[in-house]
């Protein structure tokens, strides 16, 4: 084997290596933000608008639902005070998320977690 190509599946195998770290990292932090906000949440400090065809909410639903955090949610396309509120906050888009009455455009469980009080 030339040192070309041994330097080269050297190269290959350390991106594996990154990679798959980065990847444990980041599921890591995320279960530890789901504990974090699954502890600090009480029943109604979080509610969320939602669309029935937003990905994101979909995704933000599945999240919360996983980390068994307490939460509300309404639809803009089935519920008219729901969508009046949302006009209301003029919102670029679902899901607007509230955290303890303020508003929060899009889902960051890091931001929840850090409205709700996590240091």
């Amino acid at each position: 084997m030339t040192s070309r190509l041994r330097s080269a599946l050297s190269l290959v195998a350390i991106v594996l290596v990154v990679g798959a770290a980065s990847e444990a990292w980041r599921a890591w932090s995320a279960d530890r933000v789901g504990e974090q906000v699954a502890a600090l949440a009480a029943p109604g400090d979080i509610e969320m608008i939602a669309s029935d065809t937003c990905v994101f909410c979909h995704k933000a639903r599945a999240w919360l639902n996983a980390h068994d955090v307490p939460f509300t949610e309404c639809s803009i396309e089935r519920d008219a005070a729901c969508a009046a509120r949302f006009t209301a906050h003029m919102a670029p888009g679902t899901p607007l998320m509230f955290v303890r009455g303020k508003p929060q455009v899009g889902f960051n469980p890091r931001r929840i977690a850090d409205a709700l009080g996590a240091s």
